[in-house]
C-alpha cells in the first residue's frame, strides 16, 4: 500500500479511529507519519509504505528527495519529460524543504506563501460560496473558461486597469492558478525552436514551462548597480534593465518575453522607461508574432512605489452601496487600482500584444486556493480557450465563486484603510522593516526602500563580508546533488547552514540565475553574493530569525575581538 493510498484511508478512518484525534497543523516527514500509522493500525511494516515524493515544488512544502535510484521506467520517457531533462536527484525545493521539515521550529523565510489566514471577508466568501445554492450549485463543474460571476468581475476590474472594454466571455481565462495561465499560454503560442526571452535573475518555474513547450530561453541579464562602488564596500543597490542587452537578444526566432512585474526574486519593479524599451523592442525589432506574458501576481504588494505615481481612490461609501446592490453580478463599481503598478497592456500599442496573468493567491493570503487568470485579446485568448478543456475541464467552482464575492469587499474600508489592498500595503510595508532592520544589523546588504521601488514578498539580500566569513570553510565548494552544477557556491553554502545549524531558513540565489550568468568584479558568478529571503511571515517567525542572525553577528564580533587580544603588542621600552 502506497503512501497516497494511506493518506485516503488516513482520512476516511478520522470519524472511527480515537488515534486520529485532527489533521496535523503542518506537513507530517516520513518518522511522524510512520508513528501516526503505527498509532492506528499497530505496526506499518506490513503496507510497504513508500513516502518518496517525486514531485518537484516551487515556492512550497515538500517532504522528501526524489528516489535517488532514478525514475522508474525513465528509458521510455516521453517527448515532453525530454525536453525538461529531467534529472532523478533533489532540486532547490526539496533539498530546503527537507530541512524545513526536519526542524519543525525553523525560522522559515524560505518559501513565498503567507502563514497565517487569509482576511475575515475572504473566508466568509468561501462560506457563502459554498452554502449559496439560490441560483446553481457551486458544487458542480461551471464553465470551462471561467465561472461567469468571476470573468465578469474580472473583466470589469480589467477594463478599467487597462482602460479599455474587457470581453468577460472571450478575454478572460481562468485557471488553476498564474502557473497555469502561463502554462497555457506557451502551449499555444510556441513551436520547437522559438526563443522566449527571460529576464536574469528569473523564477525558476518559467524556463522548463518554455521547455515543455518546445522553446529555448533566452537570458537577458539585469544589471546590479551598487548604491557604492567602492572596492571594499557591500552596498545595496538597484537591478537595472539596460535596452541594449534586450535588443541584442532579439531574433526572428522571438516569440514571447516573459516580463515579472513586481519581479521574483529581487522584488524590482520596471520603470516606465524600462517598459517602453521593452515596449520598442517588440515594436521595432522582434517579429510581428512576439507576445509579452506579463506575470502581475504581485502587483497589489507595492511597498515602496515609484515616486511618479498617484494613487487613485474611490469613494467607500458609494463602493458600499454600489456592492450592496450587485444582486445581479454586474460590474457597477470602480475597482481600486493599486498605487505604483503598472499594468504592460496598457502601454500603447501593447493591448493587442499582451497576455496579463495573475491569480489571488498572494494577494489574499490563499495560496492554496489556486485560482488564477489570463486576460489578452481575444486573438490571443481564444488558442487559450480551445486548450483549457483538455487540461482541466475547470477551476473549482467553489472557490471561483468565493473569489468572485471576495474582490468587491476588498475594495470597502478596511481595518482603518480606504480598502483592504492599502491595509495589505501598509502591513507588508511594516514586515519588509522589521526584517530589513535585522538584516542590515547582522550584516547583510539590502535595498534602499527610499530610493529604489519595492514589491512582492521578498528581499534579494547581498551577503556582506562578516557573513561571508562566518560561513564554514569546508561548506564552500563541497559537493550536493541538488546545487547547480553540485557544486556548493557560498550562496547555498551560507543558506544550508543557516538552515542546519542557525535555525534559519532562506534560499539561495543560484536557482534564478542561468548556468553562464554574469560574473561579479571578483570572477565569481553573481549569485554567490544574493540570497532571498521571505517576509511574508508572521511577526514571530521574522523575530525569530532576527534573534538568530543577530547571534552570528554577535559571534563573529567576538571572534574577531579574540583573535585581536591574541596578538602580541611590541614595546620598545622594558620594565626595570
Amino acid at each position: 500500500m502506497k503512501y497516497s493510498t494511506i493518506c485516503v484511508a488516513l482520512l476516511l478512518s478520522q470519524s472511527q479511529s480515537s488515534a486520529f484525534v485532527s489533521r496535523p497543523s503542518h506537513p507530517i516527514g516520513k518518522s511522524a507519519f510512520t508513528k501516526h500509522i503505527s498509532q492506528i493500525y499497530g505496526s506499518n511494516e506490513a503496507f510497504n509504505i513508500d513516502l518518496i515524493d517525486k514531485a518537484p515544488c516551487f515556492d512550497s512544502m515538500c517532504s522528501s528527495d526524489p528516489d535517488p535510484d532514478g525514475v522508474p521506467g525513465s528509458q521510455a520517457m516521453g517527448e515532453a519529460t525530454q525536453r525538461l531533462g529531467i534529472k532523478s536527484g533533489p532540486t532547490v525545493w526539496t533539498e530546503f524543504g527537507r530541512l524545513s521539515m526536519e526542524n519543525p521550529s525553523i525560522a522559515n523565510l524560505g518559501q513565498g506563501f503567507p502563514d497565517w489566514l487569509p482576511p475575515q471577508f475572504a473566508i466568509d466568501a468561501l462560506v457563502e460560496g459554498a452554502t449559496d445554492v439560490a441560483h446553481n450549485s457551486p458544487h458542480q463543474y461551471t464553465r470551462t473558461a471561467g465561472h461567469p460571476h468571476l470573468v465578469k468581475q474580472l473583466a470589469g476590474r480589467y477594463s478599467r486597469h487597462l482602460n479599455r472594454e474587457v470581453d468577460p466571455f472571450k478575454e478572460v481565462a481562468v485557471t488553476v492558478g498564474a502557473s497555469q495561465a502561463l502554462y497555457l499560454a506557451l502551449q499555444t503560442l510556441i513551436k520547437p525552436g522559438d526563443e522566449v526571452i527571460l529576464f536574469e535573475p528569473y523564477f525558476d518555474l518559467y524556463v522548463n514551462q518554455i521547455k515543455l513547450a518546445g522553446g529555448i530561453p533566452k537570458f537577458v541579464p539585469l544589471t546590479f548597480k551598487p548604491y557604492d562602488e567602492s572596492p571594499d564596500v557591500i552596498s545595496g543597490g538597484d537591478w537595472i534593465l539596460e535596452p541594449e542587452n534586450l535588443n541584442k537578444a532579439i531574433s526572428d526566432k522571438t516569440r514571447a518575453i516573459i516580463l515579472n512585474s513586481p519581479h521574483n526574486p529581487t522584488g524590482k519593479i520596471f520603470s516606465m522607461d524600462e517598459m517602453q524599451s521593452i515596449a520598442d523592442a517588440v515594436t521595432d525589432l522582434a517579429n510581428d508574432d512576439c507576445v509579452v506574458l506579463s506575470d502581475e501576481v504581485y502587483k497589489y504588494i507595492v511597498h515602496a512605489p515609484p515616486k511618479d505615481t498617484v494613487m487613485e481612490k474611490g469613494e467607500p461609501k458609494e463602493l458600499e452601496e454600489m456592492i450592496e446592490n450587485d444582486g445581479d453580478h454586474g460590474i457597477n463599481y470602480q475597482p481600486t487600482i493599486t498605487q505604483g503598478h503598472v499594468h504592460f497592456a496598457s502601454l500603447p500599442g501593447m493591448g493587442e500584444r499582451t497576455l496579463t496573468i495573475s491569480s489571488a493567491g498572494k494577494t489574499f493570503s490563499a495560496t492554496g486556493w489556486q485560482v488564477g487568470w489570463a486576460i489578452g485579446p481575444e486573438h490571443l485568448m481564444a488558442p487559450i480557450h480551445q486548450l483549457l478543456p483538455y487540461i482541466q475541464f475547470c477551476a473549482s467552482t467553489v472557490i471561483q465563486e468565493a473569489l468572485a464575492r471576495t474582490l468587491p469587499k476588498a475594495d470597502l474600508p478596511y481595518e482603518g484603510y480606504d480598502n483592504y489592498y492599502e491595509h495589505l500595503k501598509a502591513m507588508y510595508t511594516r514586515k519588509r522593516d522589521l526584517l530589513g532592520s535585522a538584516l542590515t544589523e547582522a550584516g547583510f546588504a539590502i535595498p534602499d526602500y527610499d530610493r529604489t521601488p519595492g514589491g512582492g514578498f521578498f528581499i534579494f539580500a547581498r551577503i556582506g563580508k562578516d557573513i561571508a566569513n562566518s560561513i564554514p570553510k569546508e561548506r564552500l565548494l563541497a559537493y550536493n546533488a541538488a546545487a547547480p552544477g553540485n557544486v556548493v557556491r557560498q550562496d547555498w553554502a551560507l543558506c544550508q547552514w543557516l538552515a542546519e545549524e542557525k535555525g534559519v531558513l532562506c534560499i539561495p540565489a543560484s536557482p534564478f540565475f542561468s548556468e553562464d550568468c554574469v560574473k561579479g568584479e571578483d570572477g565569481d558568478p553573481l549569485s554567490d553574493q544574493f540570497v532571498r529571503i521571505a517576509f511574508c511571515k508572521t511577526d514571530d517567525t521574522i523575530q525569530a530569525a532576527a534573534a538568530a542572525l543577530m547571534k552570528i553577528r554577535d559571534e563573529e564580533t567576538n571572534g574577531r575581538e579574540q583573535e585581536a587580544e591574541k596578538v602580541p603588542i611590541s614595546s620598545s621600552s622594558t620594565v626595570a
